[in-house]
């Protein structure tokens, strides 16, 4: 069967790389491949660390992609604030240098932490906009905030649906992380 070619081979590559990565996630990074991690913490006890896992697996203009669209599936429980931000994101991710400023100044004017306001966040991290302490990539990365807002979603979704979300969104993740990276054409 032939390798894939991840951002991150093992958990352990992903934690050395993202030391944020281990300040989100509390289990133990192992040297197994970080599809085969992944796969464990969407069995373990906190399955939410398989969104956190992703969010860092996945390149950063993915990882949006991703967020974007985990919380678009959850638009009928979102504001028209979050649903504006979404429509912001995807602008940005078709057309990158045009839209760009639009969705960081969106979010920095709204000063809310909503869960598009967090993708809209790393949108703007992503591209370089976070020029404040706030906003500063190094303190800040896009994985934390990508994780952020999906987790804000899924903070919204009853609670007997909210596994079957949850592990929806990880599949979707996995499934990017296995198939794409490097490849997404956005």
């Amino acid at each position: 069967m032939a390798r894939i070619a991840l951002r991150y081979q093992t958990a352990q590559d992903l934690f050395a790389a993202c030391a944020s990565a281990a300040e989100d996630i509390t289990a133990v990074p192992t040297r197994q491949s970080s599809v085969d991690f992944c796969r464990m913490l969407l069995a373990g006890p906190v399955p939410e660390e398989a969104i956190s896992f992703c969010a860092y697996l996945l390149p950063d203009r993915t990882a949006i992609w991703w967020g974007h669209e985990c919380l678009d599936q959850l638009a009928q429980l979102l504001d028209g604030y979050d649903l504006e931000l979404l429509a912001l994101v995807r602008q940005r991710l078709g057309e990158p240098a045009r839209l760009a400023p639009h969705v960081f100044t969106s979010w920095r004017l709204a000063r809310q932490r909503s869960p598009a306001g967090w993708v809209a966040l790393a949108a703007g991290l992503e591209e370089g906009r976070g020029g404040d302490l706030e906003l500063n990539p190094q303190v800040m990365p896009v994985g934390r905030a990508v994780q952020t807002g999906i987790l804000a979603g899924l903070a919204r979704v009853a609670a007997a649906d909210r596994p079957e979300v949850l592990t929806a969104f990880a599949q979707m993740g996995l499934q990017l992380a296995e198939t794409s990276y490097g490849g997404m054409a956005f």
